[in-house]
Parts: structure tokens; C-alpha cells; sequence
């Protein structure tokens, strides 16, 4: 496992010098801690339910329909919660009818109600969560939202400026290359070797999760190609 200075270097050449590559990083960098946690728990719904419904479905489907969402679910998670017949109702009626991911709005909102009743709000949970254990949040989305395993996790604690990896085949090849893996990560003892290479990797650098991802996705293939990550 080399030093991250020489991957950044390798990512650097292949997509034209170092100044470059920060443009790039820069279009995804995170935001602070106090900004995630002023973000409103209904904004938190919004971005989990985006995903999920562009899973199998266009982006622009979903955002024709986006105002339908929006109506059906009130924009507050307590409120689907404490109504869900009448909001699923409504929800079949004025979205993308798809019974589970409608069911899995009402799930999640249930689930960052709780979250907000223990820590003040959802936000302020993701918030405070440490960067140093990304794969056991990616664990508990995994367990107590519905339709947040494998990437959905990471590109929604992304979208809300939280630091995330996302184990896609660049990102992967560009592990087993530096010997973090021997192959594609099957189980939680590959999460864990994930986790340990990109702690020390950030120690190493001072960079996030999302920009360490980034660079080890930026180099793997051909110079100048390869798509955004």
C-alpha cells in the first residue's frame, strides 16, 4: 500500500497536473460538520427518497413527478410517520406508483424521527458521526433505513455533504492494486481493511473520504478518461 502522496501523483498525471485534479475534487467537497447539521430533517427525507426512486427509474421521471412527492409527504417526517395510510395514499396517487420504495419513504421517515428525538435532530446525527467509521454508518443505513445499502448510502450521505466512499469497480481495482484487497470486498472484514487504508490515507494526506475515493477512482485507466466519481 503506497503513500497517498504518490496515488494523488498518479491521478494528477492522468488527468492533466495537479491543479486540474483539484478542480475536480473541488466539485464534490464536503461540507462542514455545523452546515450537515442545519440542514432540516425533511431535507434528509427528500434526498433519501430521490435516490431510491431513481433506482430503476429516470432522473427525469422522478423530477417531472418531484412535486407530487413533495405534496404526498408533507416535507415532514413526523407527520408521515404519525399518517402513513393517508400519505402512502397519496403518495400512490400523485408519484411513481412502486409499493415498496413508497412504503420505504414512510420506513425512513420513522427512522430519522427517532434519530432526531435522541440527538436533537437527524442532521446532528450524521453530523456528529465519525469519518474514521464510515462502514458502521453505512451499516446502521443499511439496517434501519430501507433502500440504502451498497452505493445508494454513500451517495446519499455525499448529496448531503457528508465525507463518503463508495466502493465502485475504479475505486475497487485501485484498492487491489494497492494490496488493500485481493479481490471485489465481499464482508465486513474487507469493509473493515477498506476503512483502515483510507484512515490512514487521510491522516497521511488531510483529505476526506470523498476526495481520497475520488483520487483512487481518478487513477485507474486511460489518461484524461474515465468516468466522474
Amino acid at each position: 500500500m503506497r503513500r497517498f502522496a504518490t496515488i494523488f501523483a498518479l491521478a494528477a498525471g492522468r488527468k492533466g497536473g495537479e491543479a486540474a485534479l483539484e478542480v475536480l475534487l473541488a466539485e464534490t467537497a464536503p461540507r462542514s460538520p455545523a452546515e450537515i447539521a442545519a440542514t432540516p430533517d425533511d431535507r434528509l427525507l427528500a434526498e433519501m427518497t430521490w435516490r431510491i426512486f431513481c433506482a430503476g427509474f429516470s432522473s427525469q421521471a422522478i423530477e417531472g413527478k418531484w412535486p407530487g412527492f413533495e405534496a404526498a409527504f408533507d416535507r415532514r417526517p413526523a407527520r408521515l410517520r404519525l399518517h402513513e395510510r393517508c400519505a402512502l395514499r397519496r403518495a400512490d396517487q400523485g408519484t411513481i406508483r412502486n409499493g415498496a420504495k413508497i412504503r420505504s419513504v414512510q420506513v425512513n421517515a420513522a427512522f430519522l424521527v427517532d434519530l432526531a428525538e435522541k440527538h436533537g435532530s437527524a442532521a446532528r446525527f450524521f453530523a456528529d458521526w465519525p469519518d474514521s467509521d464510515h462502514v458502521g454508518l453505512l451499516d446502521l443505513l443499511k439496517k434501519r433505513a430501507s433502500h440504502l445499502g451498497g452505493d445508494s448510502a454513500g451517495r446519499f450521505l455525499r448529496v448531503i455533504g457528508k465525507p463518503a466512499f463508495i466502493a465502485r469497480p475504479d475505486v475497487v481495482a485501485a484498492l487491489i492494486r494497492e494490496g488493500v484487497l485481493e479481490r471485489p470486498p465481499g464482508g465486513k472484514r474487507d469493509l473493515a481493511a477498506i476503512q483502515a487504508a483510507f484512515n490512514r490515507w487521510a491522516a497521511e494526506s488531510g483529505r476526506d473520504l470523498t476526495s481520497i475515493s475520488r483520487v483512487l477512482a481518478m487513477s485507474i485507466g486511460e489518461q484524461g478518461h474515465g468516468a466522474p466519481h
